[in-house]
């Protein structure tokens, strides 16, 4: 597949999709990102997760993200995960995220990959009912 069609299938999908190598470093960003974080691709690439992450989800965040570096596969695979999430502007946001961890030729992990959807308003709504987020 060419450059160009893989760049449109990126930059054309309605999910947000994030790639971050082993270390955390975003490393694509498409424009449904840029639109549901508040991020321009300039800002978030390059940066670590946690212009996305809250502060009191970091911790756990990153434990979780070395161990799924380091192992090669993660519990959440085929799994879509409602959580909280920051927008540029400071505010919590809430977002469906669905994970896989990226392998190369040689089956060597190169990072993660995310899809997310901004799940915000459904959220609000629901709000008063038992749903729990990560």
């Amino acid at each position: 597949m060419n450059d160009g069609i893989m760049e449109s299938l990126i930059e054309q999908n309605p999910d947000a999709i994030i790639f971050a190598d082993i270390k955390g470093t975003i490393r694509v960003w498409n424009v449904t990102a840029e639109r549901i974080f508040g991020f321009t691709k300039a800002q978030a690439i390059g940066s670590k997760l946690d212009i996305i992450v809250p502060q009191k989800l970091r911790e756990a965040h990153w434990r979780g993200y070395k161990q799924a570096m380091e192992k090669g596969e993660t519990k959440y695979i085929g799994k879509s995960l409602p959580t909280k999430s920051l927008h540029a502007d400071g505010s919590v946001i809430y977002v469906e995220l669905s994970f896989s961890i990226i392998l190369d030729a040689s089956k060597s992990v190169i990072g993660a990959l995310s899809t997310a959807r901004d799940i915000t308003a459904k959220y609000k709504k629901e709000r008063g009912g038992s749903k729990k987020l990560v």
